[in-house]
């Protein structure tokens, strides 16, 4: 698969996951039961954990499919990147593996921890601007007078196709699955998994989640069209960008059922619960789907199976 490529389809992300191999976990799957507190006491709950993966999240899928589809004389400028945290890490991660440099820009809003993170998995971080927009327009400029590789976080063929397969896995790890849930940022992983799965369970029902203050997606639905937003007050930096972009708005407007708004607030609930009942670790990105459960945005039949993905790692959702 090229860059050119209008779309994904489900070939794209199968040829993905064959690239992946070996290189990303095969992360598991558990039930939540048994529960002090159950989300949905009269139905089934299912927890993915690509919060699992090398770098803490599903980033990583994207990020080394892009560098494996990559020219080889692409790889060796270097790849540069803006990212609330987690695509950073994974663009370092692939890095590491092509043996090439990354440098990762940041907002000023990104947690310390995650540039720390950065800096281990041996990138040069850059702080600049207070979102992920300025971030990435700052990025952008240097790759273009260095020379270097952009990955944009959301938008390639090829990191959608890499995090279509977390979507693969879910029908095969939980054959009876009906709903699942994901937390949408700039909808790159989203679009491949909702890709994914409508191309092979096409009644399964797929939620995207949002915070109240970046409302991206939820926005652009109702407008029908892309919008920017005029301004960003959530703390989740990872779900965090003004605006979408193209590909990502048609896949999910083709394959996304529904979108729900939560608070940050209610993310945080969701992380306590995630550690108190499974231990898990959870940023507010990976709790955002048990968010949607315990807050009433989004509401299953009895006897449903749900799966939320726990896309990534982190401590934010315990502050």
């Amino acid at each position: 698969m090229t860059e050119r490529n209008s779309t994904v389809a489900l070939a794209d992300i199968r040829a993905a996951r064959s690239r992946l191999s070996g290189k990303v976990r095969l992360t598991p799957v558990i039930d939540a039961a048994p529960m002090r507190s159950p989300v949905i006491p009269d139905s089934r709950l299912v927890l993915k954990l690509d919060c699992l993966q090398p770098t803490g999240s599903f980033k990583v899928r994207g990020a080394v499919n892009t560098l494996l589809s990559m020219p080889q004389d692409q790889v060796a400028r270097g790849l540069i990147t803006a990212s609330g945290g987690n695509h950073g890490l994974a663009i370092a991660y692939a890095a590491r593996m092509g043996g090439t440099r990354a440098i990762i820009y940041l907002p000023a809003s990104a947690p310390k921890d995650k540039a720390e993170k950065l800096k281990a998995w041996g990138a040069e971080v850059v702080i600049e601007g207070a979102v992920f927009d300025e971030a990435a327009l700052a990025a952008t400029a240097r790759a273009q007078a260095e020379g270097m590789t952009f990955v944009h976080p959301f938008a390639p063929p090829s990191v959608i196709a890499g995090q279509g397969t977390v979507g693969l896995e879910i029908v095969e790890q939980i054959p009876d699955v009906d709903t699942v849930l994901v937390a949408i940022g700039g909808g790159g992983l989203i679009a491949g998994l909702a890709t994914a799965i409508k191309a092979v369970r096409p009644n399964v029902r797929i939620v995207g989640i949002e915070p109240e203050g970046a409302p991206t997606h939820h926005a652009s639905r109702a407008a029908g069209r892309m919008v920017t937003l005029d301004a960003i007050t959530t703390v989740a930096g990872t779900l965090a960008p003004r605006r979408t972009e193209a590909l990502n708005f048609e896949l999910v407007s083709a394959h996304v059922d529904e979108l729900v708004l939560v608070s940050d607030d209610a993310m945080r609930e969701a992380a306590r619960w995630l550690w108190f009942e499974c231990g898990l670790s959870a940023e507010l990105s990976g709790a955002a789907g048990i968010a949607a459960l315990m807050s009433g945005a989004v509401t299953v039949r009895p006897g449903s199976t749900v799966c939320a993905l726990v896309c990534g790692a982190g401590t934010d959702g315990m502050g």
